[in-house]
């Protein structure tokens, strides 16, 4: 196995989703990274004003599909406070979370067709892609073993070719890019399901201009460590968010970082006057704590958020 070579799309899909894969067999993500969804119920009371601002002016039964479920964090955080009359959908490839609440329903796909909101947080980043690398002769893709070890391959075909020039030119020998025709062939296959509404996507965002030397790497209880498809670790690559926002049919499109967003919808780290009640003190501060994480320009801040509204209002 560790010495059969592979093109990156192929050793990163069996890595997260195969038999033994880390998604298959790992257990909650929560266990190896953490997320805003994680950090605190601030987002997930922010992801809820979305939710109410789409749900006025949907029409029709309003639905709530996350993409990439994961633990179900988030949702599960929702659905303590949403409508008994939403219909709240997890979709992903892991067995459902135990402590999920009841009213979740949790499958492999999302509905072919449905109205309300599509989320999709930390789920783009994961869909396999193929690394290149600019050689003297040609941009080539990059092949790797299960152990990690790797080697230039073939020239990269047209269509890939004109993905680079368009989204992610490489101009010096030994600069990297990850082709994200993969990641934006998923979101708009998603965003079609959604006939009215708004879909959401939030992640890191790739930067072609910074990320010279591409952005795969793996995460494992916590740490960042080497991407090695061996299935023990979960493999990550940034999304070129423009790209993806550009291959789905919608009426409007934003992107905006996640500090944007969230200061837009009303989070604040500023710092609480004391009331002369020390609980209620301590509590706002602890607050304003969670939030300054959650608006970090260095951090957590620093993601994107895709926001594209089908039949609707922009909520942000």
């Amino acid at each position: 196995m560790t010495s059969s070579w592979r093109r990156w799309s192929l050793a990163m899909s069996e890595a997260l989703y195969g038999e033994h894969g880390f998604y298959t067999a790992s257990g909650a993500p929560a266990a190896h990274f953490r997320t805003a969804a994680h950090a605190s119920p601030i987002w997930a009371d922010a992801i809820l004003q979305v939710l109410r601002r789409v749900a006025a002016d949907v029409d029709d039964d309003f639905t709530v599909v996350e993409v990439g479920a994961g633990g179900g964090e988030l949702l599960g955080a929702i659905a303590v406070q949403a409508p008994a009359g939403w219909r709240l959908v997890g979709v992903d490839i892991c067995p459902r979370p135990a402590e999920l609440p009841s009213r979740v329903e949790w499958q492999r796909e999302a509905p072919p067709e449905f109205a309300g909101v599509l989320l999709a947080v930390e789920w783009l980043d994961v869909v396999p892609v193929d690394v290149v690398e600019c050689a003297d002769d040609a941009v080539r893709f990059v092949e790797t073993t299960a152990d990690g070890r790797e080697q230039l391959g073939a020239v990269i075909d047209a269509s890939d070719r004109d993905w680079l020039d368009r989204w992610w030119p490489l101009a010096e020998v030994g600069d990297r890019a990850e082709i994200g025709r993969s990641r934006d062939e998923a979101w708009a296959a998603a965003v079609e399901c959604l006939h009215r509404g708004v879909a959401v996507a939030v992640d890191y965002a790739a930067d072609p201009r910074r990320d010279v030397a591409g952005t795969l790497t793996g995460y494992r209880a916590g740490r960042q460590v080497a991407p090695v498809p061996d299935g023990s670790c979960d493999i990550t690559a940034h999304v070129l968010m423009a790209a993806c926002a550009a291959a789905a049919s919608a009426d409007s499109t934003r992107l905006l970082s996640q500090r944007e967003a969230l200061q837009a919808l009303g989070v604040s780290a500023d710092r609480p006057s004391y009331d002369g009640d020390p609980q209620s003190y301590l509590a706002a501060l602890s607050r304003a704590g969670a939030a300054a994480e959650l608006l970090d320009r260095g951090g957590l801040g620093a993601f994107t958020w895709l926001v594209q509204a089908k039949g609707v209002a922009s909520p942000l």
